[in-house]
């Protein structure tokens, strides 16, 4: 069985590329609904759509990346136990023979 540990696939530069571009995402949709030529109900309802959407897309996201995960583990256990199958077997080791068993 091996006991390599599960390697991490984010480098620090995605990771700040990825919160930059939600900063800068946000901010403009946030400048954009208060320059909004229309009421305060109107721009209150895009605001709360916004943040609406945000949420969901974290959501959608974490289930993802938990779904993702779940299979990686179940991957993880099937791929050791055909290993410790593996292992055990010897392909040289003579099996008894029943018939000669029973005299």
């Amino acid at each position: 069985m091996s006991d390599t540990p599960v390697k991490q696939q984010t480098t620090g530069a995605f990771y700040g590329q990825a919160v930059a571009s939600f900063a800068v995402a946000m901010t403009a949709t946030a400048i954009g609904i208060y320059r909004l030529e229309a009421s305060a109900w109107v721009r209150g309802f895009l605001a709360i759509a916004v943040l609406y959407l945000v949420t969901s897309a974290f959501t959608l996201a974490k289930v993802i990346r938990d779904r993702q995960e779940a299979g990686e583990i179940v991957s993880r256990v099937d791929q050791a136990r055909m290993e410790e199958l593996l292992t055990s077997h010897d392909p040289y080791r003579k099996t008894p023979d029943p018939r000669q068993q029973s005299r």
